[in-house]
C-alpha cells in the first residue's frame, strides 16, 4: 500500500494559499482553510519563502493615483468598479492567510479566526469574479494597485501592528465605503452587484470585529491601552489618515467603542 502524505498544518496550508499564483486555485485553497481538518501547530516560526504573495501576470499593478476613474453608468465603468472590488478581496485572502502562517505562538483561536476570514474573502472574490464575467470581463483585465499588500509588508514583523492597521484600519475603511458603492451600483441598474456588496458588508463587519478582538488581546498582553496605542502604530507604519463619511453603525457592530468613534472626527 502506498503511504499517505501527512496532512499539512493549518499554518502551512495558509502559506500555500499566499504562494499560489493562479487566482482561481488561490480562492479554492483558501475556502478549504475553514474545514476544521488541519492541526494548527502554532509554535514554530516559519521562514518566509520567495514569492510572497503569489501573483499572476495580470492585472498590471500601478500607483493608486494612476487608476483611471470611470462612470459606473457605462458597462465598462461598472466592470472596472467590480474589478477593483475583486482586487481588494483577492488581497484580503492573502492578508488573512498571511496572518495565519506568519505569526507564531498565538492562541489556536487566532489562527482559526483568520482561516475563516480567508475562506469568506475567497467567497467574496469568487462572487465578484463571476459577476465580472457577466459584464464580459475577467479578473486581470484592468490595472490595479498594491496598497493593501504594502501595509502587509510594513507590519510583517509585528502582529500588533498588523491587527491595528489591516483589519481595524484598511478593512474598516471598506465598511465606510460600502453604502456609497452599493448605491452607485443600484443607480446604474446593477441589483446583482449591490446584493454582493450586502454579503461583503455583512461578513466584513465580522472580520473587523476579529481584528478588534485580537488587537485588544495583544494590547492587554503588552500592557498597552488600546486607544492610546493606535496613533503611534499608525504613524510608525504610514497608515492612511482616516476620512469620513464613516459608517458608524457598521463600526459599532464591529466592536469599535464610543471613544474610538469620537476620535474619528478629530483632525
Amino acid at each position: 500500500m502506498k503511504p499517505t502524505s501527512p496532512t499539512p498544518s493549518l499554518r502551512h496550508a495558509a502559506l500555500a494559499v499566499v504562494l499560489e499564483s493562479d487566482y482561481g486555485l488561490k480562492a479554492g485553497l483558501a475556502r478549504t482553510l475553514d474545514a476544521g481538518s488541519f492541526a494548527v501547530d502554532a509554535a514554530p516560526p516559519l521562514a518566509e519563502p520567495p514569492g510572497v504573495p503569489g501573483r499572476g501576470a495580470a492585472p498590471p499593478l500601478v500607483p493608486h493615483l494612476a487608476i483611471r476613474q470611470r462612470s459606473v453608468r457605462t458597462p465598462e465603468g461598472r466592470a472596472a468598479l467590480i474589478h477593483a472590488l475583486a482586487h481588494i478581496e483577492l488581497n484580503a485572502i492573502d492578508l488573512a492567510a498571511d496572518a495565519v502562517w506568519r505569526f507564531a505562538g498565538m492562541p489556536d483561536d487566532f489562527y482559526r479566526d483568520w482561516a475563516r476570514v480567508a475562506a469568506e474573502e475567497a467567497l467574496h472574490f469568487c462572487l465578484l469574479r463571476d459577476h465580472l464575467a457577466t459584464l464580459g470581463h475577467d479578473y486581470g483585465d484592468f490595472p490595479a494597485h498594491s496598497g493593501l499588500w504594502d501595509m502587509a509588508r510594513r507590519t510583517r514583523h509585528d502582529v500588533l501592528a498588523r491587527m491595528a492597521l489591516v483589519p481595524r484600519t484598511l478593512e474598516a475603511r471598506g465598511l465606510d465605503a460600502s453604502p456609497a458603492v452599493r448605491q452607485k451600483l443600484l443607480a446604474a441598474g446593477d441589483a446583482d452587484g449591490a446584493a454582493i456588496i450586502d454579503i461583503i458588508l455583512r461578513d466584513e463587519i465580522g472580520h473587523v470585529a476579529i481584528g478588534n478582538r485580537w488587537y485588544r488581546w495583544l494590547c492587554a498582553q503588552r500592557g498597552l491601552d488600546p486607544v492610546a496605542a493606535y496613533a503611534p502604530l499608525a504613524a510608525a507604519h504610514g497608515a492612511p489618515r482616516l476620512r469620513g463619511p464613516f459608517n458608524l453603525e457598521a463600526r459599532r457592530a464591529a466592536g469599535f467603542d464610543q471613544e474610538e468613534l469620537t476620535l474619528l472626527d478629530q483632525p
